[in-house]
């Protein structure tokens, strides 16, 4: 995989092209001129500027201490994850699998050159440390697509260290300002190259507020279909919570489709949902057994060494697998599928021609509320089956029902939010508790399930099964624990329930 920096930096303009004097910021014991370097960049996107307008760049640069291929993600205003890559003649395959979500299976091409005189300076400390780099950029962009365009400008860059102090970027503003340096008013080259070599001024779309409940649900829905595509680079990369936060985009996807039947025409959804059912499941196969090693791990850390029989934790590792370095390659294989790009087509087809229903229409609050109360009327009947139920195999699997309707009614909440405001924030808030404390009593149930498993393996190769049972034993104290809580915590979420 190739290599990955955060970069931290700020942009500005100046009717001078000059630079104050920055000896005086603090910490700054010296400025170091590093001589003009010449840089020559071409900018990849779709005709259509997809990765344009997710701030997304993609570019082959020559020049420079990094020449090479470079792909920006943004994380926050001036904030951006830079993955770079050798230089060559065509765009690394590593490279083209990060931006596959955005682009699928339409083509890259060369839609912006900009050459840039970059005049470079570091402000290093009284030790010699470099603390940031600042250059004056004389840059020329053109444009080659559209029927082409020019344009150029100068510009400030200060780039803060690896491992720098962000503190560091204030005070260094402080003094441009002083100066009369302004802020760019374009987060990056790239977006200030394609405003301003456009064919035509391009006209910014406004933002109108939701009014009916279909602009409601489209929006939350958009949310999610924007959290899946983003996140996509993030579980190829294998960053942490990535694979965990695109299962949970891709489920209040789902339970938005099934709470907002009346939206949102389910002959239409009802086809993507099971998509989006495939691919959670698909998410879920490492993540799931990776979440139940650590719970048995962490149980078994507790278990005095004297009560632990046989070789139990080198069973459990057996059982888990051995992490790979990065994302498995079967989960590489299922966002590289056809069927994978398909989805993400589907959801884009749903957001730009929505199968809206009569209700859609209406007033959100009036439409959405009596949604999300069906989906509560729901969880309501499973918890009473499940508290009339003796402990045991029934109950556990009405628990679990109850859980999975508890996640599906606090999706529904949460796309509530703006409709409902603070009824359904306290919804929202009573179903998660409710969902963790379920939660945690199925965790139990696949963990004794597991372990029962791993006590017959270890019986079946001549090893004492007792410390297994033991654990097996403390899973069921913890499920017992939750079913005395969950009367008494039900009363609770009622209560809480009865403002929506």
């Amino acid at each position: 995989m190739a290599d990955t920096k955060r970069e931290i930096e700020r942009k500005y303009e100046s009717d001078d092209s000059g630079l104050p004097d920055l000896t005086g910021v603090a910490g700054v014991a010296a400025v170091i001129d590093k001589g003009v370097a010449h840089l020559d960049a071409t900018y990849y996107d779709t005709t259509d500027e997809r990765l344009a307008r997710a701030s997304v760049t993609l570019r082959r640069r020559t020049g420079g201490s990094d020449a090479g291929w470079h792909l920006k993600f943004p994380v926050a205003p001036g904030v951006r994850d830079e993955i770079q890559a050798p230089l060559s003649d065509t765009l690394p395959d590593d490279l083209a699998a990060l931006v596959r979500s955005r682009v699928r299976t339409a083509q890259l091409v060369p839609v912006i050159r900009l050459r840039s005189d970059r005049d470079a300076r570091d402000l290093v400390d009284a030790d010699g440390r470099v603390l940031a780099e600042i250059s004056v950029d004389a840059v020329r962009a053109e444009r080659l697509t559209g029927g082409g365009g020019r344009t150029q400008w100068t510009e400030i860059e200060v780039e803060l260290a690896d491992d720098g102090d962000p503190a560091l970027l204030d005070q260094v503003e402080k003094k441009l300002r002083k100066a009369g340096v302004r802020p760019s008013a374009s987060p990056s080259k790239l977006a200030r190259a394609l405003a301003e070599t456009a064919p035509k001024p391009l006209a910014a779309a406004s933002a109108e507020p939701s009014q009916t409940a279909g602009d409601h649900v489209l929006a939350y829905l958009r949310t999610q279909r924007d959290t899946i595509v983003a996140l996509d680079p993030a579980v190829r990369q294998d960053t942490e919570d990535s694979v965990h936060s695109m299962r949970v985009a891709t489920r209040r996807t789902r339970s938005a489709f099934k709470s907002f039947g009346k939206v949102l025409d389910r002959s239409v959804t009802d086809p993507i949902a099971d998509e989006l059912k495939w691919l959670a499941g698909e998410l879920g196969v490492d993540r799931d057994r990776e979440v139940l090693n650590e719970r048995l791990s962490a149980a078994l850390a507790q278990v005095p060494p004297s009560l632990v029989a046989g070789p139990v934790a080198e069973r459990l590792s057996s059982w888990a697998g051995e992490r790979p370095g990065g994302a498995s390659a079967r989960l590489i294989g299922v966002l590289d599928s056809r069927r994978y790009l398909a989805l993400l087509d589907a959801l884009d087809g749903v957001l730009a021609d929505p199968p809206l229903l009569k209700a859609a229409g209406k007033k959100p609050a009036k439409v959405l509320g009596k949604a999300v109360r069906k989906d509560f009327g729901k969880v309501a009947a499973l918890v009473r089956q499940a508290l009339d139920l003796e402990p045991g195999a029934e109950r556990d699997v009405a628990i679990h029902e109850a859980r999975k309707k508890t996640k599906r009614t606090r999706y529904a909440a949460e796309a509530a939010v703006p409709a409902l405001d603070g009824p359904a924030k306290d919804l929202v808030k009573s179903m998660k508790a409710l969902q963790n404390l379920l939660g945690e009593h199925q965790d139990s149930v696949m963990a004794r399930q597991t372990l029962r498993e791993l006590a017959a393996g270890a019986h079946a190769a001549g090893h004492s099964a007792f410390t297994f049972g033991l654990l097996y034993g403390r899973e069921e104290q913890r499920a017992a624990a939750v079913e005395a809580e969950l009367p008494g915590f039900w009363d609770g979420v009622k209560h809480g329930a009865d403002a929506l």
